[in-house]
């Protein structure tokens, strides 16, 4: 039986608003190819290597920690993931199907007591690469803003 990409199915994809809709199971697999979806999106916008590569990196650290803690790495739960330009700004979101998390409990991973921990650096990289962070009231949808310019 093959089995079918839902990147194949969803990619491209927009609504309305023109949002570009992803959704994924909760399977480590489709985390670069996610992360790629949104690179491949701002080929028109000249972003410069190092925007590029912190947009990655937080794009897929977000669906790492929206797929193994929000979802417990359960592949039957998905992420959804939008993203869109406007104005030269992108903003992405990605929300999970967990009971969410207190975002402003998570330790400071630079702290002397919090340095050998092996979790809790997504949040703060993801917080100190992108120019803007917000999480939803629950904790399970984290909206990210990054200028490209």
């Amino acid at each position: 039986m093959i089995k079918s990409d839902p990147l194949a199915f969803l990619k491209n994809r927009k609504n309305l608003s023109g949002k570009i809709l992803i959704k994924v199971p909760s399977e480590m697999r489709y985390i670069r190819k996610v992360s790629s979806g949104v690179l491949s999106g701002l080929k028109h916008y000249n972003v410069d290597e190092g925007r590029l590569f912190d947009i990655r990196l937080c794009v897929e650290e977000a669906v790492r920690n929206a797929m193994v803690h929000g979802n417990h790495s359960d592949s039957a739960l998905s992420v959804k993931i939008a993203y869109w330009v406007d104005n030269g700004v992108l903003s992405v979101e990605i929300e999970d199907e967990g009971s969410g998390f207190d975002h402003t409990n998570v330790d400071d991973p630079t702290l002397a007591g919090h340095i050998l921990k092996n979790s809790g650096r997504g949040v703060y990289l993801i917080k100190k690469l992108m120019d803007k962070v917000e999480y939803n009231d629950k904790g399970n949808k984290v909206a990210m803003i990054k200028r490209l310019k």
